[in-house]
């Protein structure tokens, strides 16, 4: 049996594991609610903002030593063993948030969930740099990164709905099921990579393997990937690592603190969080497919990987900006400031695919979940320092100056990329 396009049904299988990963992740800072809600988890559980705070940090320490780990498991056991393992245990993990009683339960399960839902990342980059040629990997990134925004735009209507209906208890467990289920048609779909997968058509085939770099194309099953020292000695590894520092914390505040954010300002319940938080998220997956198919063209048209990558992120950064500017200047009313985000969003996920594409750029694959999952660590530890100062700093003054710090934030993102990668192309060439 031959399968046409399998390579996008692949992805469409890691877009999907994206949404579920989302909806799991979302579900806490939706049901958390205010203290005097009734049935909330922090009426539920009798824990307040600052419990939250320390919830949301332990979970970011782990997903950052998740992505540097997952990167290292998913470049020794491959992408199919890989994502089985994450998969499976963030679903459990999920689950079992269903029968916390206190503090330290959530703060088990949110760590479980932290140290396995990383590895989605690392997994993606490495599992398109097999199965894409170079000009089309941006743009499977932006489908991969677009599942992030969808489960973003589903998960609030939807826990809200179940929550409703519910509780949270049930709704964990609800959503816990999907990742388990996820794995079965991963297994019988995913057999092996395009050059040994049964069903992959010989065009195809062909298509994906010309396309790649000639590192790529020259490595077999014995090539041994470079270690993080090695990795590290080369100067356009830092534009990745410095440039994710500095622009991670964008899309991290809106996806931990917009819930609380509209509830401590316009006195929101968890259903109208639900109604109102899910409109940015449409912005963003827009940018991801849109961020992907430009810089595909312009790799296309102009032939140099340099050009589509750093005029997209730039683009994306110019966006990003401005935003966020607006959203202290005129952002002054709910929807005003829901539409800002959008736009804020849209611009992060429009450059955010192409610096995510960046290590299978620069590397082959048996060293691309290795850089994927260093750089996704340092961005989300400077996630958790934001994550430590938003509570003190709204506390004692407001959300304005968070919203200029992470303003100041993009250019420097941005200007590390085009500071430390000065020609963005394989190094092992």
């Amino acid at each position: 049996m031959k399968v046409k396009g399998l390579r996008w049904v692949i992805i469409g299988l890691i877009f999907l594991a994206t949404v579920i990963n989302y909806i799991d992740r979302s579900a806490l800072a939706i049901m958390w609610g205010s203290e005097g809600e009734v049935g909330s988890i922090s009426n539920s559980l009798g824990l307040d903002k600052s419990d939250y705070g320390l919830i949301l940090n332990i979970f970011m320490v782990f997903y950052a030593l998740g992505q540097l780990f997952s990167g290292k498991l998913f470049d020794k056991v491959g992408t199919r063993i890989g994502y089985v393992i994450s998969i499976g245990v963030w679903g459990l993990s999920s689950f079992l948030h269903s029968t916390v009683r206190g503090l330290v339960g959530l703060t088990i399960f949110r760590s479980t969930l932290g140290i396995s839902e990383a590895g989605n990342w690392p997994g993606a980059v490495k599992s398109n740099a097999e199965w894409f040629p170079i000009k089309e990997r941006a743009f499977a990134q932006g489908l991969f990164n677009a599942g992030a925004s969808i489960g973003s735009v589903i998960a609030p209507p939807f826990i809200a709905t179940l929550f409703v209906a519910y509780g949270w208890r049930i709704t964990f467990m609800v959503i816990g099921s999907f990742g388990i289920l996820w794995i079965i048609p991963w297994l019988l779909i995913n057999k092996a990579g395009p050059k040994k997968h049964p069903w992959i058509s010989t065009e195809e085939q062909k298509y994906i393997l010309e396309g790649q770099s000639e590192a790529d194309q020259n490595a077999t099953e014995e090539t041994k990937g470079k270690s993080l020292v090695e990795i590290l000695s080369y100067k356009e590894s830092w534009a990745i690592v410095v440039g994710r520092f500095f622009l991670e914390p964008i899309w991290w505040l809106f996806v931990g603190w917009m819930p609380l954010y509209l509830a401590d300002v316009y006195g929101f319940n968890v259903k109208e969080v639900g109604m109102f938080a899910w409109v940015p998220y449409v912005g963003a997956a827009l940018g991801s497919v849109v961020g992907g198919l430009f810089s595909g063209r312009i790799i296309s048209k102009t032939g140099s990987i340099d050009k589509g990558r750093k005029l997209t992120i730039l683009i994306g950064g110019i966006i990003m900006f401005l935003g966020l500017v607006a959203t202290v200047m005129i952002g002054n009313t709910p929807e005003r400031f829901v539409a800002i985000v959008f736009f804020v969003l849209f611009g992060f996920q429009f450059a955010i695919g192409n610096v995510q594409t960046l290590p299978s750029d620069l590397f082959s694959g048996k060293s691309v979940g290795s850089l994927a999952g260093l750089a996704g660590m340092v961005g989300v530890f400077s996630v958790i320092l934001m994550n430590f100062l938003v509570p003190i700093i709204q506390e004692k003054f407001s959300y304005t100056p968070i919203f200029v710090a992470i303003a100041v934030a993009v250019p420097l993102g941005v200007g590390a990329i085009y500071y430390f990668a000065r020609n963005i192309e394989s190094v092992e060439k």
